[in-house]
């Protein structure tokens, strides 16, 4: 009975140790695309303004930067009418 019971502890010891010294995939340097995915994961939750955001996205990215505001036009009335060729407006 010593013998199984001896037996049956070295098992479950080799078993356990087994499980507890496995390869962490953590440990290992993260190539550029996932340090890309990761930057652009952070700047989505750090809630910067949509002209900060932009900025940042690009320079992330390594896109030129562009400049976005609105148009010269103003805002649009509904009671405005705009002419619609070869339909009545």
């Amino acid at each position: 009975m010593n013998r199984f019971l001896a037996t049956s502890l070295l098992l479950a010891a080799s078993v356990l140790a087994g499980c507890a010294s496995h390869y962490s995939p953590e440990l290992r340097p993260y190539t550029a695309e996932e340090s890309k995915e990761l930057a652009l994961e952070a700047l989505n939750r750090r809630g910067l303004s949509f002209d900060e955001y932009q900025m940042k996205k690009a320079e992330l990215l390594g896109q030129p930067q562009k400049s976005f505001g609105f148009d010269t036009h103003g805002e649009m009335n509904a009671g405005r009418g705009v002419p619609l060729h070869g339909r009545p407006s």
